[in-house]
């Protein structure tokens, strides 16, 4: 083999390994990527079906029902405009309360319920996740368009 071809060939192998070796960086990435998903997206059926996903909002004052293992519990993120069951099983973090804001990774379940493996909970009084802020936010400025609307008076002729 001439040299020329040797470092074509040597080049060759070179592009092809990295090319393998940034498939399966990507892929790895891919398949840990957990999208944010508001209540009102996933009732609307936007939610990914056997992916993980996190979905945020407001813990729904008197949802939280606990199992008699003490572990198990059931609960309803609201972004008050739609409500998501969550069923969790594991230890809660401290400021998980009522009324407050939360955020629930895990998979939806052919049921509609969301079956969480991670609950991370607001850690003051001042903060909630962006997403979950904007998503309350969002369907609070809806539900005000949609009262303003049905308080305009109709013209009459």
């Amino acid at each position: 083999m001439k040299s020329r071809h040797k470092k074509l060939a040597l080049i060759g192998g070179a592009l092809a390994v990295i090319g393998i070796i940034a498939a399966l960086v990507l892929n790895a990435l891919n398949s840990n990527i957990a999208l944010y998903i508001t209540p009102t997206e996933v009732a609307a059926g936007k939610a990914p079906q056997d992916k993980l996903f996190r979905i945020g909002g407001m813990v729904k004052e008197g949802s939280i029902a606990r199992q008699a293992d003490g572990v198990t519990l059931r609960f309803v993120i609201t972004d008050t405009e739609k409500d998501i069951t969550v069923d969790y099983k594991g230890i809660l973090p401290d400021l998980f309360k009522e009324g407050k804001g939360a955020v629930a990774q895990g998979k939806l379940t052919a049921a509609g319920t969301f079956t969480a493996t991670e609950v991370l909970a607001k850690h003051d009084e001042n903060y909630m996740p962006p997403e979950a802020a904007k998503a309350v936010h969002d369907a609070q400025t809806r539900a005000a368009t949609a009262a303003a609307a049905d308080e305009k008076p109709k013209a009459s002729y």
